[in-house]
């Protein structure tokens, strides 16, 4: 019996994505891509419920995967949920909620996951054990390591904090590494800043120009303005 009625459902959703090829539709019903009732290169504007795997075009509303993966291949704004959220090009504005979470291009708004990756620009709040964002950043990145790559305006919090572009803001951490120009505060065990405009609090501090004021066990400052290396405290302006 439960075999008849997986290959019933089966031929229901084949039948409706076949009836349901238009450019929008309100729902998706899918077990996996690409047994789903609106075909993958139609937008879904409502509602996204799947089991396993589903992939549509552009996305509007509430997708909802059980045990898989939501995908649209254009651009998504609202809410995915599930264990992992995939939009491959587009832009995502609202939510993405998984283990594994990437957005193609500009993404505002949060990204919560144990991987978040955004490969454009961001506006908004990464939450994760690994959060990774290639573009400018402006917001909050928060877990166990935060990495970008772009200019970075705002906070980021956690046990390792990467910023390879222009850096304005805060580094919370257990190690902050601003490989370019810093402006704000660095608090953490080791701080690095390849130019440093502000304030550095932890136990080993570095830098190699320095304007701003260093607090810790071990201070350097490469311009040697006025000292090259102290203890406690040390600073140049």
């Amino acid at each position: 019996m439960s075999k008849r009625i997986l290959v019933v459902t089966l031929l229901v959703l084949a039948m409706a994505g076949a009836a349901c090829a238009q450019d929008t539709k309100p729902l998706q019903l899918s077990l996996f891509n690409p047994i789903q009732m609106v075909p993958e290169d139609t937008s879904i504007k409502g509602v996204s419920l799947d089991l396993f795997y589903t992939v549509n075009a552009d996305f509007t509303g509430f997708a909802l995967s059980f045990l898989g993966v939501n995908k649209a291949t254009g651009n998504a704004a609202g809410v995915q949920w599930g264990l992992g959220n995939w939009v491959n090009d587009g832009y995502v504005h609202g939510l993405q909620s998984g283990i594994a979470n990437l957005c193609g291009d500009r993404f505002v708004g949060l990204q919560s996951g144990w991987l978040n990756i955004t490969k454009g620009d961001l506006t908004g709040v990464q939450l994760g054990l690994v959060n990774w964002t290639e573009g400018y950043f402006h917001g909050w990145q928060h877990g166990a390591f935060n990495y970008t790559v772009g200019r970075f305006v705002g906070l980021q919090s956690g046990l390792l904090n990467v910023s390879e572009g222009a850096t304005s803001g805060a580094n919370l951490g257990v190690v902050n590494y601003a490989k370019g120009t810093f402006k704000g505060f660095q608090g953490g065990f080791v701080n690095y800043a390849q130019e440093m405009h502000g304030l550095q609090l932890g136990l080993v501090n570095y830098t190699k120009s320095l304007d701003g004021l260093q607090v810790g066990l071990a201070n350097y400052n490469g311009n040697k303005k006025p000292l090259e290396f102290m203890v406690i405290v040390n600073w140049s302006f």
